[in-house]
């Protein structure tokens, strides 16, 4: 099968969306399908897999609680509709088409079978509610819906009054479990771990930070291990270690460096592939009460959760669970059990067959291959802004 994918947000930039088209795009090729990205890339000089296709750079624009790096523009239709020609793809998949960026340009640009995973659970979205008018026209093109969890499936019957199949983001579960600790970690002195780009206050680092003072006082060796991008501006005590951007083959390696993975979170999560990550590296994990995460972490065989759970934005609650986790083995021994068996589900070997299924019977309800639209539409040609 020949496979286009379409990538919102830079491929250069870390993200989830991102992430999850990479490793589906890696899994669809281990499966021996074709495989062609488009996405934009920031760095001119940014190393790619052959696979990928540059279409121009983006910019930065708020979005629900984050900041997205989106892209629109004439080199970008004009590279969008060129890769469609060439691709000659049999089936097209877009990814966050409820974003005004390269995905929605794609959608306006084609038809024939097109998939859509919706990763946002946004229950007030102003796009998606645009999209309801003037491009209803272009979302009915839209064959097969899959939405990254039940949040996310919600906003799409809410705002766009169609259903979604859910298939959950996808993990590798052999890389992380695989994967050696950093030297001199976790130490005698007991270690706990952060994943997130750490200057976006719904990740939730400040709250964690603010626990580790209580924490400090009955476990006075304790360290924290923190990834992600992006710059703080407290002051830190030195038995925090800030590690900055990671590659996936260190980050994996973050989570099997630390006692307990924390995932503060407070707000705009519609999944918890951090979650997922920590349980593939066998690492007990106490997370924010998100409904997101506690999907996640209850959606094991067993009766008891995979994970503890702290109240949102609470630092003392927080720094109560992770002191529970940290005073019984016992407790930590019982949770990595629960996610070991919970996340061989998310193996993107399983996912990635879920996602073929939806290309299967899009094909088979689409009347031959992509092509493209026999006129360039750019968002303004429909009343909508091209940023």
């Amino acid at each position: 099968m020949r496979v286009g994918l379409v990538s919102p947000y830079p491929w250069d930039v870390p993200g989830g969306v991102v992430a999850h088209v990479r490793d589906l795009a890696e899994t669809l090729i281990d499966f021996g399908h074709d495989v062609s990205v488009i996405a934009p890339v920031d760095d001119e000089d940014a190393p790619l897999p052959e696979w990928v296709t540059r279409a121009g750079r983006s910019v930065p624009v708020p979005f629900n609680g984050s900041v997205s790096r989106l892209v629109f523009g004439p080199m970008s239709l004009a590279r969008v509709r060129r890769w469609l020609h060439d691709g000659d793809f049999d089936v097209l998949h877009l990814h966050s088409p409820e974003t005004l960026s390269l995905s929605l340009l794609a959608l306006m640009n084609a038809r024939g079978p097109i998939v859509a995973t919706f990763h946002a659970a946004n229950p007030r979205s102003r796009v998606l509610a645009m999209l309801q008018s003037p491009l209803q026209v272009h979302i009915e093109k839209i064959v097969g819906r899959i939405a990254v969890s039940p949040a996310a499936r919600k906003t799409i019957v809410e705002h766009l009054g169609a259903d979604a199949v859910v298939i959950p983001n996808g993990v590798h579960v052999s890389r992380f479990r695989g994967a050696e600790p950093l030297d001199d970690w976790p130490g005698a002195g007991g270690a706990l771990g952060f994943v997130g780009r750490i200057d976006e206050p719904r990740k939730g680092l400040d709250v964690l930070l603010d626990a580790m003072p209580q924490l400090w006082r009955t476990h006075p060796q304790l360290r924290l291990l923190v990834a992600g991008p992006g710059e703080l501006d407290r002051v830190l005590d030195p038995r925090v270690t800030v590690l900055g951007q990671v590659d996936e083959q260190r980050k994996a390696s973050v989570y099997r460096s630390v006692d307990v993975f924390v995932a503060p979170n407070t707000g705009g999560e519609s999944f918890g592939i951090i979650l997922l990550e920590s349980m593939a590296a066998g690492t007990p994990i106490v997370a924010s009460d998100l409904d997101a995460f506690r999907r996640v972490l209850e959606s094991g065989d067993g009766d008891a959760p995979a994970g503890a759970v702290a109240t949102v934005g609470d630092p003392e609650s927080l720094a109560h669970a992770i002191a529970g986790l940290l005073a019984s083995p016992a407790r930590r021994d019982r949770l990595r059990a629960a996610g070991r068996s919970l996340v061989a589900r998310y193996d993107w070997s399983v996912v990635g067959r879920e996602v073929l299924r939806v290309y299967e019977t899009a094909i088979s309800v689409s009347s031959g291959r992509v092509v493209e639209e026999p006129e360039p539409l750019e968002p303004a040609a429909v009343g909508l802004p091209d940023r």
